[in-house]
């Protein structure tokens, strides 16, 4: 019976007739190899009877190869696992040249496994990443789908921009070198495919307000795109977004919903990927050791997501936190990169973490921020200056959840769109919901590439998706 190597190490078939596929890690002394099929991250022992296997088989085991082994599963003669294989017969089904293969059983650097990203899950770091990706994408919709929420799958192309950032990716079947141009010399969208100028989306909310209003609990979780020329290690060009609306319910009950949904998603991969976090978990740690003192974390990664679901969220207005933040030491001591001074500062992520991880020592939600420093959607406050926005701050990486209740009433949204010179006429339909049967209704936004980075350990964005899209980069 063919088996998986998960299975092999965790079942209780010791002493039976086995078949397993899988590729070469590793092959010592012309008897010991090192198998591994992507179940697990740990590999399982071959032993191959050298003097009763042929030599031209022998040569051709090589890191990196594919196989197929028949023997039986014993228990081990050595340190280090429980159970091996004790071959009977090995095919090999695809060679790999030692001189060539370019994942070798040593360190790499992650820029050069960046530079081989259609072979980089071959290593342990990059197996354990892309499956509690996979586990925590599986949370994610298990979650939504148990507590009555529909899945929508919003327009990838579209001619709104929910951000107001402007920086979106156009998308055209317009001749680049000879585009059409109106009276006024200017490129004619018109006579584009779909007869308007149209982009890839940045969020799929707006459209996902509009199933809310019908649906009552959606949510969307798909890719998003940002033609923001940025190179540092927390932007990308491509990401996936998770994007809960609910209709009927107020910014306290969007917290709640944030803060639930945050908690069982990671509750989920601690009990279901144990082995990848500890792996990963002792990578942060030999890693953090080569850092000065002062730079290290205070917490390991598995304490990290312990300290986020075991804890619950301290809610704190804008207000309050800026006041913390004015009289707290590093501001005053100048040590922030960037000082609080007054109201209305954007806060930055060593803000973000100073709140969490020094001043509350709990993951905190901040609540109420003023209007001009956030999108036109968000419900203004009676006092005229904040709106109902919230933001759910982590430890180590700051701002995880954006969420707010939303505008429901028609004539202010409309003022509000007019200040901010967004046309009414190209957002009549989500100007629609307002006029009829308007209702309170809040969501968020979360990048799921920060939540797997959250989960993982990992410093760089472009490490937690399979195929990072950056400026200048669209390799494979």
């Amino acid at each position: 019976m063919s088996y998986t190597v998960s299975q092999l190490l965790t079942q209780d078939i010791t002493f039976q007739p086995i078949e397993i596929n899988g590729w070469v890690r590793g092959f010592r002394s012309n008897r010991f190899i090192a198998l591994n099929d992507g179940s697990t991250i740990n590999n399982i022992q071959c032993v191959v009877d050298f003097e009763n296997t042929d030599e031209a088989i022998l040569k051709r085991i090589t890191t990196g190869a594919a196989v197929h082994v028949k023997g039986e599963l014993v228990e081990s003669q050595g340190k280090g696992q429980k159970v091996e294989i004790k071959v009977t017969s090995i095919d090999i089904l695809g060679d790999s040249d030692p001189e060539e293969y370019p994942i070798q059983p040593k360190k790499h650097t992650f820029e050069f496994l960046r530079e081989n990203a259609h072979l980089r899950t071959r290593t342990n770091t990059f197996s354990a990443v892309m499956r509690l990706r996979s586990s925590l994408s599986f949370a994610v919709h298990k979650y939504f789908n148990d507590n009555g929420f529909y899945y929508m799958h919003t327009p990838i192309i579209t001619g709104s921009d929910a951000e107001g950032a402007g920086e979106m990716f156009r998308v055209s079947s317009l001749d680049a070198k000879n585009p059409p141009l109106d009276d006024d010399g200017n490129v004619d969208f018109k006579k584009d495919f779909f007869g308007k100028e149209t982009n890839l989306t940045v969020s799929g909310q707006l459209e996902a307000e509009t199933f809310a209003m019908s649906l009552g609990k959606v949510y969307t979780f798909g890719p998003t795109f940002r033609a923001e020329n940025s190179n540092t290690s927390r932007h990308l060009s491509e990401f996936w977004m998770i994007e809960p609306e609910v209709a009927f319910m107020d910014l306290a009950g969007n917290m709640d919903l944030a803060e639930d949904f945050m908690k069982s998603v990671l509750s989920y991969i601690l009990e279901h990927n144990r082995e990848d976090l500890e792996f990963l978990d002792k990578r942060l740690l030999d890693e953090e050791k080569t850092k000065p003192q002062a730079q290290r974390s205070e917490m390991s990664l598995i304490e990290k997501i312990k300290f986020v679901v075991d804890n619950n969220f301290k809610r704190v207005s804008y207000t309050e936190a800026i006041d913390i933040l004015k009289n707290s030491k590093p501001n005053k001591k100048k040590k922030f990169n960037y000082i609080i001074e007054e109201w209305g500062a954007d806060l930055q992520s060593e803000h973000e973490r100073f709140l969490v991880e020094k001043h509350f020592k709990c993951p905190v939600i901040l609540f109420d921020y003023p209007a001009n420093i956030k999108a036109f959607y968000m419900r203004l406050n009676e006092d005229g200056k904040t709106v109902r926005a919230m933001d759910i701050l982590f430890p180590g990486i700051g701002e995880m959840v954006g969420g707010s209740q939303r505008e429901e009433r028609l004539d202010v949204l409309k003022e509000k769109m007019k200040a901010l010179d967004i046309s009414e006429e190209e957002l009549w339909w989500y100007l629609d919901l307002r006029k009829y049967g308007t209702a309170v209704h809040s969501g968020f936004g979360l990048g799921f590439e920060r939540l797997v980075m959250f989960a993982t350990g990992m410093g760089n964005i472009r490490d937690v998706i399979p195929y990072p899209r950056t400026p200048q980069n669209a390799e494979f």
